[in-house]
């Protein structure tokens, strides 16, 4: 049993072995590997005895669910309409020129991936990004320029 298996029985035993515990399988699941791949869903499907189809339906749906390896840091940007009226769209312009990807997608170092999401809840203080657990709020191009700076030294 590799590594991943035994974290699946594990979370299984946790959170117990219905449907109604598959989201909390997927998230622990997520915490640890970063990513859901197509053989981890497969293996909880098997562990939970649930369609395959259900569970990659399940982290498909969840957009903090990523079912594809990211980058070390995972770029977060809130699309709402609140953000966008804030200034959102200059804000992904900036995060795009100076990391050279678009959204969906991942530098060729991994070291960053882009994605845009649905409310991040700091809609009082718009535009707002979140890198992996780090939120970033009242973002202009020259703020974002200088966290992404200290992001790219790491």
């Amino acid at each position: 049993m590799n590594q991943t298996n035994e974290l699946i029985t594990e979370l299984a035993n946790k959170y117990g072995r219905n449907r109604k515990n598959l989201l909390p399988v997927l998230q622990g699941v997520v915490e640890q590997e970063k990513f859901l791949s197509d053989d981890t869903m497969i293996e909880i499907a098997r562990e939970l005895d649930l369609p395959a189809a259900e569970v990659y339906g399940t982290a498909t749906f969840y957009s903090f669910l990523e079912y594809r390896k990211m980058g070390k840091y995972v770029i977060r940007i809130c699309k709402t309409i609140t953000c966008a009226m804030k200034g959102k769209n200059q804000i992904l312009l900036t995060i795009q020129d100076m990391l050279k990807i678009g959204v969906g997608e991942t530098t060729t170092d991994k070291k960053f991936s882009l994605l845009q999401t649905n409310c991040l809840g700091w809609c009082h203080k718009a535009p707002a990004m979140l890198i992996n657990d780090e939120v970033y709020t009242e973002l202009t191009p020259e703020t974002v320029r200088v966290i992404l700076t200290e992001y790219i030294k790491k």
